[in-house]
């Protein structure tokens, strides 16, 4: 008779401790975002707006402070004031009745030069092409030139050899000023307020764009949707946050820029917020849109 087999109690399989990933504000995995690579030499621009034809949305803060982010990992910037209410260039400590040239000049006179509008923002690596008030009668005056559509792009062409990024900021309308910007770029970042007002003229920015790619720029294309005044406090924000993502997907930046009163301070003292406030949430969001800027772009 054969010995009976001793029952075995099977091993308890080790336990596992399942990670989930880290789900940033807009309820999907962050990536993680490599440094940028230091950059040999300059030239061959990337051109992108900022645009949103809702006011109030962000639009200058954010080029402002992504263009001192990126300067801050050694790419040469070039900022371009392009709304006539000159947000970007008071933003930046210049005041608007003490301009002798501004982009008005460089669009509407042909012995004015790129080289003598531009001035330095106060941020190493970061110019600006300043504007004023002046810049509304371009958009009457523009409407009999030949080719008025591309009248920023041929005045730009020269600096696109001397930067790696323009950052153009323009106003809050579709008009002629908005469609001159969007031709003479490559991509178009939308700044968005998350709040629900804002999410409704979004359609019709889409719709602008697409006309423009099939009509004047076929290179253009949309870099992502940027989501500011975030408070994730309130159910409305995350609502409307979720809301934006359903819509446009992987579109939108996993950035996101939150409230903070160190824009609004760094605004006043004429500055970016990266050195304004440099260690605050406001700069690091900054420095983590530049990093997916970076990665979103070609040849980067």
């Amino acid at each position: 008779m054969s010995e009976p087999i001793p029952f075995r109690k099977p091993e308890p399989e080790p336990l596992v401790a399942k990670v989930e990933p880290e789900l940033g504000p807009t309820g999907r995995p962050m990536p993680v975002l490599p440094e940028p690579k230091p950059v040999t030499e300059h030239g061959q621009a990337r051109v992108v707006s900022m645009c949103n034809q809702k006011g109030g949305v962000g639009k200058t803060t954010t080029t402002i402070n992504l263009g001192a982010a990126l300067a801050e990992y050694g790419r040469k910037v070039l900022l371009v004031d392009f709304d006539p209410q000159g947000s970007l260039s008071v933003g930046l400590g210049l005041n608007p009745h003490e301009m002798d040239l501004t982009i008005y000049n460089l669009l509407m006179e042909r012995d004015v030069r790129l080289e003598d509008v531009v001035v330095p923002s106060g941020v190493p690596g970061m110019d600006l092409l300043p504007s004023n008030i002046d810049l509304s009668a371009a958009e009457v005056q523009l409407v009999h030139e030949v080719a008025r559509e591309q009248t920023l792009a041929r005045v730009l062409a020269p600096a696109l050899e001397d930067y790696d990024v323009i950052l153009i900021d323009c106003q809050p309308s579709l008009g002629l000023l908005t469609v001159n910007a969007l031709t003479a770029s490559h991509g178009v970042i939308v700044p968005l307020e998350c709040e629900y007002f804002a999410l409704r003229g979004v359609a019709l920015l889409k719709t602008t764009i697409d006309k423009v790619r099939e009509r004047l720029n076929p290179r253009l294309e949309i870099d992502g949707v940027l989501g500011t005044m975030f408070d994730g406090r309130t159910l409305h924000g995350r609502e409307v946050m979720e809301r934006l993502v359903q819509a446009w997907g992987d579109t939108v930046f996993h950035t996101v820029i939150r409230r903070t009163v160190k824009f609004s301070d760094s605004t006043v003292a004429g500055e970016p917020i990266t050195s304004y406030a440099s260690s605050s949430t406001g700069a690091e969001s900054y420095r983590q849109l530049a990093k997916e800027v970076l990665v979103r772009w070609p040849d980067e």
